[in-house]
């Protein structure tokens, strides 16, 4: 049995935030209509296209069924109502207010058909003086604090290289469908779940956040470094970068053991400068100068075997083709190949969660625009 088996979810969003919460409830086995308006999803154009269909679409659009309808006109809204009337979550990323407008807010629907669950995912949620503001993953990094921990030492701000605050923002909607559909169960009533990007962001800041709230202790932007541990970074090898993260003081010793077998020169790293973690975050930028100067002579896999070896976490620092080949994703049937109808075999990313006694949806690629429409209205008795 597939976890969300029997559960029908309306897919008003687009773009990311929306569309990645739809398709990991599509993954989890819930029946997706994803409604599009003609012309379809903004991403259906974004570049690049492969014969002209979009890479961004199709990352996050697979197990759904593509549905145009215009929402601004008396029958689309018909159908749009018609299709609430058959579903037990809608999903929605517009701006606040303008579900309101084209007449199925909260209140509308939760009067009509009580047990719907409606999510909401917007820039800065449903209330508050911000709330009008439209929302973008950059901004939400920037004003979540993220960027300001995020870049090299004495360097200006970076945001994440891709869309944590909207994909993130994404993943808080299904966790609260999910508590939703739970506590539907056992009250027969829906929720309005309301999630947005400037809280994801700033809900992650953790142990940065209490660090600087409590003790007063600002973080600084380090690049990979790590704010209380050291060597824990990317380093250079002779054909790219690496992770190396001595995590605590046992390692270290280990560690310096690898360099013994290996390095002819002075063992500065013997030194009582390097004895514990303390000292070494001190010396930080000198320790990670020395080590690279070592690094560099090797190529990656020579340097991951001796700490693997030696019990010290290391990994590579990978391209996504580099990611698509490794054997534990392969093994772990993370990747697989669906059959699309325009490009053809296409990959696809499984959501990371596997069960002991429940299936996982066997993947479906992502729809061509309005490829169901047909059959969904039909379904309802509504001949397009």
């Amino acid at each position: 049995m597939l976890p969300l088996q029997g559960i029908r979810v309306l897919d008003l969003s687009r773009v990311l935030s929306g569309p990645f919460c739809t398709m990991t409830l599509a993954d989890l086995g819930a029946e997706v209509i994803k409604i599009e308006r003609p012309g379809g999803d903004d991403t259906r154009h974004f570049a690049p296209l492969v014969k002209g269909e979009s890479t961004y679409f199709l990352s996050i659009n697979r197990n759904k069924k593509s549905v145009v309808v215009d929402m601004k006109t008396e029958q689309g809204q018909q159908i749009i109502w018609e299709l609430l009337a058959r579903s037990d979550v809608v999903v929605e990323n517009f701006r606040p207010g303008t579900l309101e407008r084209l007449g199925f807010g909260w209140e509308a629907i939760h009067e009509r058909y009580p047990a719907v669950i409606l999510a909401s995912i917007s820039g800065y949620g449903q209330t508050g003086p911000l709330a009008s503001r439209p929302g973008y993953d950059l901004i939400a990094q920037g004003e979540g604090g993220l960027m300001d921990v995020t870049g090299d030492v004495g360097g200006p701000p970076v945001k994440v290289g891709f869309s944590v605050a909207d994909i993130g923002t994404g993943m808080w909607a299904v966790i609260g469908i999910l508590a939703a559909l739970m506590t539907r169960a056992g009250t027969g009533q829906g929720n309005h779940v309301d999630v947005s990007l400037l809280e994801t962001v700033t809900s992650w800041q953790t142990y940065f956040a209490t660090a600087a709230l409590i003790a007063g202790h600002h973080p600084q932007r380090l690049g990979s470094a790590h704010q209380g541990i050291a060597p824990y970074q990317s380093f250079e090898a002779s054909d790219g970068y690496f992770n190396l993260a001595v995590g605590n003081d046992s390692l270290w010793p280990r560690f310096c053991d690898v360099l013994d077998g290996i390095y002819e020169g002075e063992k500065w790293y013997r030194l009582a400068d390097y004895d514990t973690n303390n000292k070494r975050v001190q010396r930080r930028a000198e320790l990670a100068e020395q080590l690279n100067a070592i690094f560099r002579a090797q190529p990656r896999h020579f340097w991951l075997e001796l700490f693997q070896k030696a019990g010290i976490p290391a990994g590579s620092v990978d391209a996504i083709e580099e990611v698509a080949r490794n054997p534990q994703l392969l093994a772990r049937q993370m990747i697989e190949h669906v059959e699309h109808q325009v490009i053809g075999q296409m990959p696809v990313f499984h959501t990371p969660i596997t069960f002991s006694n429940m299936e996982r949806v066997s993947p479906v690629a992502p729809p061509l625009l309005g490829e169901n429409t047909e059959e969904v209205l039909r379904g309802l008795g509504i001949v397009p």
